[in-house]
């Protein structure tokens, strides 16, 4: 993890020795589940959860001679506690401490970045309801198509991330998994009752079935939800870097004071958290195609994923939650110019009303390709010469000839294209 994106509490979350906190949680919750089933003597679990820590510098000490990081820790744990300690870890596999801690690191993690998502939803949610009926130049090929309005362009950015925080909350649900039983799944030193109850108190479910590790077919799905979720981001990410180029100029990202643009350039006031999220939502993307590649292991297991998972899991978790909370920030900062906004709805000479014409002039009876041609004609004509459109079409004879006046002035009535702008909303926010 770069300190540069990442936030402080999912750092915290996933250093060295928060992760070594958390595998001492989870011997903990088997000591006292063999407790509970009569297999390790009151006293002993009592000694254990009163003793049981570690330092840091004495698990990597150690591990500079054992090669292993779980044997290196245990070691640690057992020379604070003393003769108890013989109960630790009692006919677990390295496996079992490992994948069900990572179910716990990734629950909490995952319930970081559901803080995340809320917040540019809330957001979202703000500028649909403040921008609504606001027209705007709808674009499609990067060409000026037809008007929508700005209420609807943030209803649906909205909409695509509830559904992110569906895929999300599902793949989180999925994740919250630990298991317990063994070195090839078979309970041989365990059981699935000691299992069940240390899960319960780690506040996990049960995998239903598990060889020597979880399998990772629950990460990769955890993970392709994110990098999703990090294209939705880069998705409205390259909207508002869109809409902010100088030709443009509908919205301008917030320009704190004494923030610069250029080192060259004075003047300048660049896109620089949108473009900073396109490129971090490829790193994202990368990632979930690691997690994929892990899903093919040996038999039982091998230990091919591990390297990737010790990188990927808090690399792709604090990139999601800097991601998160920065758009967050540039959409509460946003700079939504209306002037602007107007100027390019009539910037292409009011051509979008071209569709409304030709069917105005199907109505009458036309054929639709004799329509077509009479219309584009005049279109053409307007973009060649740079006139508007509606002043061309009230004086063309051949359209005349088949629209009335009233006809046209129903025709270039803008609030047409908003009339079911209400319709959208209730669909997205229902009762909102």
């Amino acid at each position: 993890m770069l300190e540069r994106y990442s936030r402080p509490g999912m750092r915290e979350l996933w250093t060295l020795e928060n992760k070594f906190k958390v595998w001492l949680e989870v011997e903990l919750a088997v000591t006292k589940g063999w407790t509970e089933l009569g297999k390790v003597p009151q006293d002993a679990c009592d000694e254990i959860h009163e003793k049981a820590d570690f330092d840091l510098k004495r698990i990597l000490e150690i591990e500079e001679t054992t090669k292993h990081d779980v044997i290196a820790f245990l070691s640690a744990v057992e020379e604070k506690v003393g003769p108890s300690s013989r109960y630790i870890h009692l006919g677990c596999t390295s496996s079992d401490i490992v994948d069900t801690a990572n179910g716990v690191l990734l629950l909490r993690a995952g319930n970081i970045l559901a803080e995340g998502v809320d917040r540019v939803l809330k957001v979202l949610d703000e500028l649909a309801h403040k921008h609504k009926g606001l027209l705007c130049m709808g674009r499609t090929h990067g060409i000026h198509a037809e008007p929508t309005t700005y209420g609807l362009k943030f209803t649906g950015f909205y909409a695509e991330f509830m559904r992110h925080k569906e895929r999300f909350d599902a793949a989180r649900e999925n994740i919250r998994v630990g298991k317990l039983s063994g070195a090839v799944g078979t309970f041989a030193h365990l059981s699935p009752e000691l299992e069940e109850r240390a899960c319960a108190i780690l506040g996990l479910e049960v995998d239903p079935h598990s060889t020597q590790i979880v399998q990772r077919d629950r990460y990769a799905q955890f993970f392709t939800a994110l990098a999703m979720m990090a294209g939705g981001i880069e998705r409205l990410g390259l909207e508002l870097r869109h809409l902010q180029r100088t030709e443009v100029s509908e919205v301008e990202e917030g320009f704190s004071k004494g923030q610069k643009g250029s080192s060259a350039m004075p003047h300048k006031k660049n896109p620089i958290s949108a473009e900073n999220l396109c490129g971090l939502a490829r790193l994202i993307r990368s990632n979930s195609m690691a997690a994929m590649e892990n899903q093919a292991l040996w038999h039982e297991r091998d230990i091919s994923h591990s390297s990737v998972e010790r990188m990927i899991m808090p690399d792709t978790t604090a990139l999601m939650d800097y991601m998160l909370h920065r758009m967050s920030g540039v959409l509460e900062r946003l700079v939504v110019k209306e002037e602007s906004i107007q100027r390019n709805l009539m910037g292409s000479f009011g051509l979008f009303y071209s569709q409304r014409i030709l069917n105005k002039l199907i109505a009458t009876g036309l054929k639709r390709q004799e329509a077509y041609e009479m219309v584009q004609k005049v279109a053409l004509r307007c973009w060649e010469n740079r006139i508007q459109f509606e002043d061309e079409i009230r004086v063309d004879a051949e359209v005349n000839k088949h629209l009335a006046a009233n006809d046209l002035d129903e025709a270039f009535d803008p609030s047409y294209y908003k009339r079911y702008e209400d319709v959208v909303f209730s669909r997205v926010f229902g009762g909102k």
